[in-house]
């Protein structure tokens, strides 16, 4: 018998009610296999779920006889009538769980080997594997959900700026190598001996060109590229939102970012999200959560006790406070529980965390009340005076029962100890509250940093980010304290978009340049077709680019990139199922001019 598999009446997830009594036509994978003293039951899955398929010996024999030789993923087609499952089977837990298909046909388009892996959520298997059988791992419904939510995430993108007068440009992947950000990706040229094109990290600057082209509102989907190693949110290959606008400031491009992640939520998650986003300054998220993308759902503060510690003879605090560092600590409410094991004995310690990240303790005190007054107990509390303990409680608000965590270090390794601790104890001590959506805009950014190892300023964001007006007076006088016009979305501690108000003025791009420790020829050669567009009447403008496979793994709650993506990497850049990147032939290497110069294997 053959069924006429491509006239399938509907996906096996949306047989319903209405359906009973109707004869239908499925295709799909045989998700899981029962026989019951003669009568056989299959889960048929595809895309939109499973539904159940029942083969009765006595009424359709040779249907009955074909389901006896089906195997996990074997790929069908069936024929048969709707019914209502009897009330005692009745699975409340699948969306098709009141009806059944009573098959009467059935077709084997293909078998299967027996899967290394079963094919269904919460599995127990290695990433390796999973990626060396990806086209098994992506029938998983998790998955199918993942790359179904990502497509429903980019139609709204497109309806949304399509809506709001954008229009999207493709803009080149074989450009420019300008070494100021990551590591490129080369591609060597074969036609012009010993040059090489780059894979685009940004289009950045074809946007602020087109900007300069008079298309005031340009937006594109762009596969982006960065040859780093690879994180959980992080791959070699990755997919932005990329957004332009002409003759606007600040607010103007938050708006317009606001408007889409509000209309993203509610179509997909069905949760409406307050506007405007609440704005914190850069300042205030290092001094307060130790980080530039601050989860706000949970409390936990960083305090500045440097001049409480400063009247301890404690080392540990006095010491890097002479050399210009920093005392800051978090209070934990009721922390007073968390045991000695868990702060510095056990294996996976708090202080063994923050050592592996370069830490060279914790210390910390614990509170009690003891003559009707605050008292320090266990840790490094024989430091501290009466009247520091007093001063140091009214400060952070301490009360008995809680517990104080203390880091003294340079300020950057401050921040740092303390932002992961703070992440940490919110973690095991669950006070990160479910289903909350925390968005804000950090802000006031600074323009430039200083690195000590080399003597010179890096941009912190990009070099065409444009500094406030106010501040463009510091360029020449004192650059560090320049702030930039630059916005990053923050959402529940994960960057999800950044983007800044672009330099316009060829002057003022100049002496940015020139802040990074470029010469005018450099400046030339890297970047000589920017300079002479922005000589020829470039309009005010600025953007932001928005991480779609962040996007995407926030909406679908996950942990990792790598489940966003159809056919990701590992974390050394490699592919397991097409074992690329690979070696080539000897004939392409010379086409291409190329003479290996291979490390000696070990």
């Amino acid at each position: 018998m053959t069924i006429a598999y491509n006239e399938r009446s509907c996906y096996c997830g949306e047989v319903d009610s209405a359906r009973i009594g109707q004869t239908i036509t499925l295709c799909g994978w045989v998700a899981t296999r029962r026989d019951h003293g003669g009568m056989v039951f299959i889960d048929l899955r595809d895309r939109e779920g499973l539904v159940q398929l029942k083969f009765n010996p006595e009424t359709d024999p040779p249907a009955h006889e074909t389901a006896g030789r089906l195997r996990s993923e074997f790929c069908i087609a069936v024929r048969g009538q709707v019914a209502a499952r009897p009330e005692s089977m009745i699975n409340p837990r699948m969306r098709t769980g009141q009806i059944e298909v009573n098959v009467r046909e059935i077709d084997i388009l293909s078998a299967s080997e027996t899967p290394r892996f079963l094919v269904e959520d919460d599995i127990n298997t290695s990433d390796e594997l999973r990626l060396e059988y990806r086209f098994l791992d992506l029938r998983r419904p998790r998955m199918q959900r993942s790359l179904i939510t990502r497509h429903r995430a980019v139609k709204i993108i497109r309806d949304y700026f399509t809506d709001h007068g954008f229009i999207e440009i493709e803009t080149p992947f074989l450009t420019k190598s300008t070494p100021e950000g990551a590591r490129d990706f080369l591609v060597p040229s074969r036609k012009q001996a010993g040059s090489f094109y780059a894979l685009p990290q940004s289009p950045q600057l074809f946007k602020q060109l087109l900007m300069m082209s008079g298309f005031d509102k340009y937006m594109q989907i762009v596969r982006c590229f960065r040859d780093e190693d690879s994180r959980k949110d992080r791959q070699p290959e990755f997919t932005q939102l990329d957004v332009e606008m002409s003759f606007v400031q600040m607010p103007d491009v938050m708006t317009v970012a606001e408007g889409y992640l509000v209309r993203v939520w509610k179509e997909i998650l069905g949760v409406t999200l307050p506007t405007p986003f609440p704005r914190m300054p850069y300042s205030q998220a290092l001094a307060e959560y130790g980080i530039d993308r601050p989860d706000t759902r949970y409390d936990l503060r960083i305090k500045d006790v440097g001049d409480i510690a400063r009247k301890t003879d404690f080392k540990v605090f006095t010491g890097p406070l002479d050399k210009g560092g920093a005392v800051r600590c978090i209070r934990v409410p009721g922390g007073a529980d968390i045991s000695q094991s868990e702060i510095e004995k056990a294996d996976n310690s708090l202080q063994n965390m923050l050592k592996g990240i370069g830490a060279g303790g914790l210390p910390y005190v614990k509170i009690e009340l003891a003559d009707g007054k605050p008292t320090f107990k266990t840790g490094v509390a024989k430091f501290f005076s009466p009247e520091a303990t007093a001063e140091l409680c009214e400060r952070v608000g301490a009360e008995p029962g809680d517990a104080i965590f203390f880091a003294a270090d340079s300020v950057d390794n401050v921040c740092k100890f303390l932002s992961r601790l703070r992440e940490e104890i919110a973690r095991r001590r669950n006070l990160i509250p479910a289903g909350l959506w925390n968005f804000l805009w950090v802000i006031d950014f600074p323009l430039l940093e200083h690195h000590a190892e080399d003597n010179r300023y890096y941009a912190v964001h990009h070099p065409f980010t444009a500094p406030m007006d106010e501040d463009l007076h510091l360029l020449e006088s004192d650059p560090l304290k320049a702030r930039a016009k630059a916005y990053d979305v923050v959402v529940n501690g994960v960057e999800l978009a950044g983007g800044s108000i672009r330099i316009h003025r060829a002057d003022v791009q100049s002496t940015v340049f020139k802040l990074l420790s470029l010469t005018q020829e450099e400046a030339e050669l890297k970047f000589g077709f920017l300079l002479k567009a922005l000589r020829h009447g470039p309009p005010p403008h600025g953007g932001f680019a928005m991480g779609v496979d962040r996007l995407v793994m926030l909406l679908c709650g996950l942990d990792s990139l790598q489940d966003t993506f159809s056919f990701p990497k590992t974390a050394e850049g490699y592919c397991p199922l097409t074992l690329a990147p690979s070696p080539v032939d000897q004939k392409q290497l010379d086409e291409l001019w190329i003479r290996l110069n291979l490390p000696a294997k070990k």
